[in-house]
């Protein structure tokens, strides 16, 4: 066995060993051994309680199946399968958990007065104006609330293949058939903060990944996240991250901002993407099977109530914290069959609930 395998299982066997002492995992051990052969073969779920890790466990029973899944799609990006059991530093695609990143980029700008979540997105993209869309605001932006009614994912991420800038991806944007007046229909899709990210790079000069960089990732020590290669970034999707790396971003949010003494956000921005955006009176025209029941606020869901957010992933990731128990945990994992993924969150954030507590 390698030096690095050894350390890394003394690692995990340390950390149960410090955390059993206050609390039992070992229902989060049982459904993490049950669950991740459907789950990709692989999975590592971290929690974050009282300042320190209270939880990391990694589970590695790929089949073969699984594996020749993962160097095909390797291979297509012209890379080498990464087959190794997941640690705190592996990385990979998070898809939909990157709305959470950048709604929280975006207040960074309202924080500083530099945007109003009330903007209208026509005062900074008249294109979007000149195709009958100028009037929808950032707030509506971050919530899905734009009205716009894009193709199916499938071919929305073929279709972003061939764009090449920031303005061509707007003007795509702006020729969608809409789904109703803006605000009052909820479509879940990547227009409204690719939307949002143009506005960002208009009113800095400066490229949404430095943005990202600069305001998020290096304030929050996140040394491997980004929004990946491509010519234009998705902000809805694009992301890149770590356990480790995301687990730090879950923390700020959980301490209203701040992070290691750095306020990152203030704390009247992180209650406003906590607040449920879908009332009575909206209309949903398209949610994910896994959001179930869900609320939305700004690039977060939101679980019962306000006691719970969370941005989960097309490839399975599922961020969450629990702003009444005070914790924070991430579960990474890469799989695309979706079916049953809902009522499986359900029941790891109640186990994790219950090992952890009042």
């Amino acid at each position: 066995m390698k030096i690095k395998t050894v350390l890394f299982a003394l690692s995990l066997f340390c950390c149960h060993e410090t955390v059993n002492a206050q609390y039992n995992f070992n229902k989060l051990d049982k459904w993490l051994a049950d669950n991740t052969p459907e789950m990709g073969g692989r999975a590592i779920l971290v929690v974050y309680k009282d300042g320190k890790m209270a939880y990391n466990h990694s589970v590695d029973e790929m089949n073969m199946r699984q594996k020749l899944v993962d160097r095909a799609l390797a291979k297509r990006q012209g890379k080498t399968a990464d087959l190794d059991a997941y640690t705190l530093t592996s990385r990979q695609p998070i898809a939909s958990c990157s709305k959470w990143l950048s709604a929280a980029l975006v207040m960074t700008f309202v924080d500083e007065g530099k945007l109003k979540l009330d903007d209208t997105v026509g005062k900074y993209l008249p294109v979007l104006s000149q195709n009958g869309k100028g009037k929808i605001t950032i707030s509506q932006c971050l919530s899905h609330m734009t009205g716009i009614n894009p193709p199916p994912l499938k071919e929305d991420l073929a279709e972003m293949k061939d764009i090449s800038t920031v303005d061509e991806a707007i003007a795509a944007i702006a020729k969608m058939p809409m789904d109703g007046e803006p605000g009052k229909v909820f479509h879940y899709s990547s227009a409204g903060l690719q939307i949002a990210g143009a506005i960002l790079e208009k009113i800095s000069g400066r490229s949404f990944e430095t943005l990202f960089q600069d305001r998020i990732a290096k304030p929050l020590d996140m040394k491997n996240t980004d929004f990946g290669q491509g010519k234009v970034p998705v902000p809805a999707g694009s992301g890149q991250s770590t356990p480790q790396d995301y687990l730090n971003f879950l923390v700020m949010i959980m301490n209203k901002g701040v992070y290691n003494g750095k306020r990152i956000l203030s704390e009247e921005s992180i209650a406003a993407m906590q607040v449920n955006r879908i009332t009575h009176d909206v209309k949903i025209t398209f949610s994910p099977a896994e959001a179930g029941g869900f609320g939305y606020g700004y690039g977060e869901w939101t679980m019962d109530g306000k006691d719970s957010v969370t941005s989960p992933g097309l490839f399975g990731s599922f961020p969450w914290l629990n702003n009444g128990r005070k914790y924070a945990a991430f579960l990474m994992c890469f799989h695309l069959n979706n079916k049953g993924r809902n009522e499986r969150y359900i029941e790891l954030k109640k186990l994790t609930d219950e090992a952890l507590g009042n």
